[in-house]
């Protein structure tokens, strides 16, 4: 079974080259009992390693089960240890926050084989602990802790099972007793190897090698090698093996690992829940703002162009809007019917004028409008109605009012059908139009709009217009449709050459739009950016706690490997924790996210807005984070050499 020839090993300590191995050539048949014994440094646990495949050799060959170990990568080392070797330590190597049956049974994640007929179970009671499966290591003595190692030895019907001083922590009642179970394992065909520097242990076995500085000194057998027999407890046979890792027990082991540090856990999950709440909360608070300025836009209109008259520059001095041209009703009648893209005009003029309405009287801005305005401009009234193209051509004296002249001059009235003064001109509310809300620079809900013809005759007193609204059919054409409205425009009022520069002004009401929106788009990334560094600040501690905990459960890392696992398997492992931690933080974080957003709009007033996919990319951010940060400490633990592991403190 097992054939070493010539096999060295060589350990540094300073200065110094000590021979632990120096040229061990050993056979072992299946079955067998043997001892090993030697003072301390004689190389006995060493050799028990290099057996066992934790260490090795630095030269020489090592052939087990006629298949030569020595240059085997890592992880094919791995699977030999899980199918064929079973280890008892003499620490006992149990993981303190999972039950005797946990223990038993946590081979079995990185076998491959599934677990039938209660096995874990069945080997506690075939070593006296049937009682005891739920009990904690902290909750059993030492003979007993010893009891579970080995039946966690005997979980994967191991063919070897390698002892490293089992009695050495224990009184003599739990020594027998062990040795006992030892001798039952041997009986039923397992080889056994055990290290031990006691004499009477040393006896029980069939087969006693002393070593000394590094080599064989002696070796004895000292009874017949009993024939291997079949075990006479009928365990279950092992399940066929899984193409994947059981990725539920690993996040299993991860909450219970996360659990017995519960406020270092939450510190962790603490920076992560931070930084996803400032996420959501910015990301909800730049698109309430963004919807915000959409929402002040769509009074502008799609598709506009604002024609204004120019003002004429002398020695650096603007003079008077018109001051070079005016506009009148015939250019805008012209610009719809000689330009193909335009869709429809609204002529446009205003001013201050005072208003009144019984005892109370408010000044606010007069517009006259076309009837297309109500269209252009998204201002077709809630309540009433806008004034028609006859109610214009006769002159009529309708008006359809703000919210903010509703507020001060009828306060909780319904102003429909009711007359009001204009600048002591006596109009008809027929209509409120739709709120718009307050700007920085304007009320836009202080106004009131009445028909064009109206306000040039019989308000202001004016022949000419302030501006024209030019509505273009397709957002494509509104570059073209300017240029040929100013074309239009000059060769219209004959403007000489010299004069062309100032002579109107146009407005693309779309690159406004854009510019605004672009600016929120932007305020809203920078928002996200900011919030972003609180993610990765909250991943950076991630990534030290995960650091901790690889140097704190080194021993741990060395234990799970010398049963079987492999690299991937102990990186799948912590970092399942590092995602598990970022994951319920990132759910946390959202949830106060959305309450800081909720506060914000109920007591500070500001717009917001969360959306879907903020949530999601919060979520998304959160899950990167603990997977960013977790690899390297992953990493980490899985590339630990398991001997030296299996040796930290």
């Amino acid at each position: 079974m097992i054939e070493l020839r010539d096999v060295q090993k060589h350990y540094h300590m300073g200065d110094n080259d000590v021979a632990a191995l120096a040229g061990v050539s050993l056979t072992i048949t299946a079955g067998e009992y043997v001892a090993i014994m030697g003072p301390s440094g004689s190389g006995k646990s060493t050799l028990l390693h290099v057996l066992g495949l934790l260490d090795a050799p630095d030269s020489g060959s090592y052939r087990l089960e006629g298949r030569e170990v020595a240059g085997m990568r890592d992880d094919d080392l791995a699977a030999l240890r899980g199918d064929l070797i079973g280890f008892i330590f003499q620490q006992f190597n149990l993981l303190p926050r999972i039950s005797a049956l946990a223990n038993t049974a946590l081979p079995l994640l990185y076998s491959g084989r599934k677990e039938t007929q209660g096995r874990p179970k069945a080997l506690l009671e075939r070593v006296g602990l049937g009682k005891r499966i739920f009990h904690h290591p902290n909750e059993l003595s030492g003979g007993q802790q010893q009891r579970v190692a080995i039946a966690r030895s005997l979980m994967n019907n191991p063919r070897i099972i390698l002892a490293d001083e089992p009695t050495g922590n224990l009184d003599s009642q739990s020594t027998r007793e062990i040795l006992d179970i030892l001798r039952q394992l041997n009986e039923q065909g397992i080889t056994i190897v055990i290290v031990t520097h006691e004499e009477d242990v040393g006896a029980q076995a069939g087969r006693l090698i002393r070593m000394r500085d590094g080599v064989i000194c002696s070796d004895e057998r000292r009874s017949e090698m009993p024939p291997a027999t079949a075990s006479h407890l009928p365990l279950p046979a092992n399940g066929k093996r899984r193409s994947a890792l059981n990725i539920f027990e690993h996040v299993r082991q991860g909450f219970n690992a996360l659990a017995a540090n519960k406020i270092r856990t939450f510190l962790s999950m603490l920076g992560i829940l931070i930084g996803v709440a400032a996420v959501v909360a910015m990301l909800a608070l730049g698109k309430g703002a963004q919807r915000a300025i959409e929402e002040q836009l769509a009074s502008l209109g799609s598709n506009l162009l604002s024609l204004r008259p120019g003002a004429e520059h002398h020695g650096g001095v603007a003079l008077e809007s018109g001051a070079v041209t005016r506009l009148t009703l015939d250019d805008a009648d012209l610009l719809a019917q000689r330009i193909p893209a335009v869709k429809q005009t609204s002529p446009a003029i205003q001013g201050r004028a005072q208003v009144a309405f019984g005892n109370k009287n408010w000044s606010t801005q007069l517009l006259g409008a076309g009837p297309a305005y109500a269209s252009m401009r998204a201002a077709t009234p809630p309540i009433g109605r806008f004034f028609s193209a006859e109610e214009n051509q006769k002159r009529s004296r309708v008006a359809v009012i703000g919210k903010t002249v509703v507020r001060n001059l009828f306060e909780d009235r319904s102003p429909i059908g009711e007359i009001i003064k204009i600048n002591k001109i006596s109009f008809q509310v027929i209509g409120l139009l739709p709120e718009r809300g307050a700007t920085g620079w304007r009320d836009q809900d202080d106004v009131i709009i009445i028909p064009v013809l109206t306000a040039m005759h019989r308000v202001f007193g004016k022949d000419y217009l302030d501006s024209i609204d030019i509505e273009v059919s397709e957002a494509s054409a509104m570059e073209a449709t300017q240029q040929s409205v100013k074309d239009l425009m000059l060769l219209r009022h004959r403007i000489p050459p010299l004069r062309q520069q100032d002579a109107f002004e146009i407005r693309n009401m779309a690159d406004i739009q854009e510019a605004l929106s672009q600016t929120s788009k932007t305020m809203s990334m920078l928002l996200a950016l900011i919030a972003a560094i609180s993610l990765l600040v909250g991943g950076i501690g991630i990534m030290n706690i995960m650091l901790v905990s690889v140097t704190e459960r080194t021993r741990e890392v060395g234990l799970r490997k010398a049963i079987g696992a492999r690299r991937r398997d102990i990186l799948v492992q912590f970092l399942v924790e590092s995602v598990v931690v970022s994951s319920i933080g990132g759910l946390l974080g959202i949830l106060v996210g959305f309450g800081l957003t909720q506060a914000m709009a109920i007591f500070a007033g500001w717009t917001t807005y969360v959306s879907w996919y903020s949530a999601a990319l919060a979520v998304l951010f959160s899950a990167s984070v603990g997977i960013i940060f977790g690899i390297y400490p992953a990493r980490k633990a899985s590339f630990l050499n398991p001997i030296e592991a299996l040796r930290s403190e």
